[in-house]
């Protein structure tokens, strides 16, 4: 039988449904469209399945190194600089000069592959816009296929978008940011495309769609002759830039075009991977366009690579900002290490949004923006995120102000004073508080993100933040640190132990605070229920979970057509 199809559907089914054209041992379960089927072509799809077929078992190797590492640290070891790569660490190397489309990249915002975000990302006056398939996009098979379509549109010029209700219809400006996209990690994987029996890997899923169907008119009408550009997640070790380096090259290959066409920014969000800057930079070489601090998951990665270590519980995350000893350390290095490497070394995220209807609480949250930016820049990073249009222009003022009209500070921002960085100083315990409040405000967001992202959503504004999975994720693993280890609640004043009889009751109280804030008949249609079910299982579980998300994902998998349904 043919891998493409379910059997022979009757005429009448033929009306219903139809199968994607598939190439020999690629097997898609996710529902057919016809505007779907024009990104999953019979050649895009063996492109996809090559690239599986040629790294799985170098990228179950490497999880397998994740699994191993995670187990040292469980014992008590602790990361740190790897002796056998001290040579790369301490020898005089570059990258590949920065491409000239993209040497000036002062803003970036960022933002899910929904059709209106993209047009208003691409025409907000940002630098570039960094188009999300990870942490802020709920990956279902909709919002996957229809995201890829729209990336197609947007690298084409024709993308438009006619919002029904304001009756409006959005178009790209003469002027747009420069498209970068974020792929998923390695952990994540696509249970809607089989190859050779097993769930593709997501991020292969989404860098290979993209870039077969937009790679040669990207270069010509984005890139200058260089491109696509992307963003790569979750990194922990540099064995796992290696196998993006050759990813690259063999579809810079199967393309034919030049060796270091493609470039990627890595972000650097796991503990783990601070250590392996270098080595990362290394690998990429001719495919690098810097580092990034994704300083939301690397808080995250603090608690899950320290889980077993109960001397290392944090304060309320509110307080775990980049003035802490162990988060400033991270950014300095990340800035030394690329300007010496001759990259750009990325800032992290502004993810306030702008209060409408509260013009003093607006400007204070803008004026915290501008603080924040204005301890990037001086830092001597070259850019940095912004997750709504609204904050780009005090972005961009701060990074013009003082930068100027330079595109980047790779060559006069050098820090040289970051060299003498320690393990010591990366790993610092971080001071503060807990709080009742602290617990309270990480199930209520934990929850009211699950909620949305379980219904299709994977970037919420809650409390005038955007919230992604990365922040749900910080909630999560808080939580489950304090309940784990009976944290005392000193930070105001309440003086009480974390215990699961208290969790319960926080549950109870906060489902109820969400009720009345979203509405009862809002709550009722929405997947909170179910959200707070999965949250509160992770947040007691005796053993921490990777991610929220793997759990999750099962919940939001559709497969067409359904089992009962086959001949």
């Amino acid at each position: 039988m043919d891998l493409g199809t379910y059997g022979n559907p009757t005429p009448a089914e033929k009306k219903i449904d139809s199968y994607y054209d598939v190439p020999e041992g690629v097997d898609i379960r996710g529902r057919y469209d016809e505007e779907f089927a024009k990104i999953l072509t019979k050649d895009a799809l063996k492109f996809v399945a090559d690239l599986q077929r040629e790294f799985r078992n170098h990228i179950k190797y490497a999880l397998e190194c994740r699994r191993e590492a995670k187990r040292r640290y469980d014992e008590g070891a602790v990361p740190g600089f790897d002796p056998a790569t001290r040579h790369i660490r301490e020898h005089e190397w570059v990258c590949a000069p920065v491409p000239p489309a993209v040497a000036d990249r002062k803003v970036e915002i960022t933002g899910p592959v929904d059709r209106k975000m993209i047009i208003n990302a691409l025409n907000s006056g940002a630098k570039a816009f960094m188009a999300d398939f990870e942490d802020a996009l709920s990956p279902s098979w909709e919002n996957l296929m229809r995201g890829q379509v729209n990336l197609r549109d947007a690298v084409a010029g024709t993308i438009s978008f006619h919002d029904k209700v304001r009756n409006r219809v959005y178009k790209l400006n003469d002027q747009t940011a420069k498209l970068f996209v974020r792929v998923r990690g390695w952990h994540l994987p696509e249970a809607h495309i089989l190859i050779d029996g097993e769930p593709a890997t997501g991020c292969l899923v989404d860098f290979g769609l993209y870039f077969y169907h937009n790679h040669s008119t990207f270069r010509r009408t984005q890139g200058a002759g260089f491109g696509p550009f992307f963003y790569l997640p979750k990194m922990e070790h540099s064995r796992e830039a290696k196998i993006w380096n050759s990813v690259f090259e063999k579809a810079e290959n199967v393309a034919g075009i030049e060796r270091g066409s493609i470039r990627a920014t890595v972000l650097i969000e796991t503990l783990p991977a601070v250590f392996q800057m270098d080595e990362i930079l290394y690998e990429l070489k001719d495919h690098s366009a810097g580092l990034n601090c994704g300083r939301w998951d690397y808080i995250f990665s603090y608690v899950k690579t320290f889980r077993a270590h109960p001397d290392r519980l944090l304060p309320d995350r509110v307080q775990v900002g980049m003035t802490q000893h162990f988060m400033k350390s991270y950014s300095d290095l990340l800035i030394r290490t690329c300007h010496r490497r001759g990259v750009h070394a990325m800032g992290g995220m502004a993810a306030q949004i702008p209060i409408k209807d509260d013009p003093v609480a607006n400007e204070a949250a803008l004026e915290l923006v501008r603080k924040d930016k204005l301890r990037e820049v001086k830092a001597g990073h070259d850019g940095s995120w912004a997750a709504h249009p609204g904050l780009v222009p005090a972005c961009m003022e701060v990074f013009d102000n003082n930068i100027g009209n330079a595109p980047n500070q790779i060559k006069t921002a050098k820090r040289e004073d970051a060299a003498n960085i320690t393990e010591q100083d990366l790993l610092q315990i971080p001071i503060g508080g807990r709080s009742m409040e602290g617990l309270r405000l990480n199930t209520r967001v934990g929850i009211q993100y699950m909620a949305a992202w379980l219904s299709g959503t994977g970037s919420v504004p809650l409390y005038n933040l955007m919230e992604d999975a990365a922040t749900a994720e910080i909630s999560r693993v808080q939580n489950w640190q304090w309940l784990k280890y009976g944290a005392e609640l000193n930070g105001d004043g309440v003086g009480v132990k974390v215990s699961k009889e208290l969790f319960g009751r926080v549950v109870e109280e906060e489902m109820g605070r969400i009720e009345k804030e979203v509405g009862t008949e809002r709550f009722n249609k929405g997947m909170y229920m179910e959200a707070c079910k999965i949250f509160t299982r992770q947040c007691t579980s005796p053993t921490l979970d990777d991610f929220l998300t793997l759990e999750a994902y099962n919940y939001i998998v559709e497969h067409h057509p359904s089992e009962s349904s086959k001949l």
